[in-house]
């Protein structure tokens, strides 16, 4: 005999199925952000910059950009490393707002797009914020994004 309760579970187990895969998939892609951002921090590590242990990551909409608050300190140059999972066929551009929110920094990208370094010496300390949004040459889609920060 049935009880009221087992379509409910049943359902509840078929949409579980539905989605398990697409969490997989998207796991894998923050992973591959991830590696991307830390393979291009390795290579301002031959910069001697110190690169921070903490990742940033979060989901980059086609529409809307994100912006990351940060304590900036005058003496002091930074890089950004920021990337999208490199199969992704998603182009990325970022930018560092100063005190008065106009962009600066030197942009060294990556040619396929999916990444690039961001470097910016401040001339005041301050909170500054690192803008970060999709262009138009490549898919536009939501990708996880990952940031590496170093400074020297």
């Amino acid at each position: 005999m049935r009880t009221p309760a087992s379509p409910l579970i049943f359902s509840a187990f078929v949409v579980l199925l539905l989605l398990t895969p697409h969490t997989w998939l998207h796991a894998g892609d923050k992973e591959d952000a991830e590696i991307a951002a830390h393979a291009l921090a390795y290579d301002q590590e031959k910069e001697e910059f110190n690169i921070r242990a903490e990742t940033w990551l979060k989901e980059l909409g086609p529409k809307t950009g994100k912006a990351l608050r940060m304590q900036l300190y005058k003496g002091n140059e930074y890089c950004f490393c920021i990337a999208v999972p490199r199969k992704s066929g998603v182009h990325i551009t970022a930018a560092v707002l100063d005190l008065e929110g106009k962009p600066v920094g030197e942009i060294l990208p990556v040619l396929d797009g999916w990444g690039l370094v961001l470097f910016y010496k401040p001339k005041k300390t301050g909170m500054y914020m690192i803008a970060i949004h999709q262009t138009d040459q490549g898919k536009r889609k939501e990708v996880p994004c990952a940031m590496v920060t170093g400074y020297k």
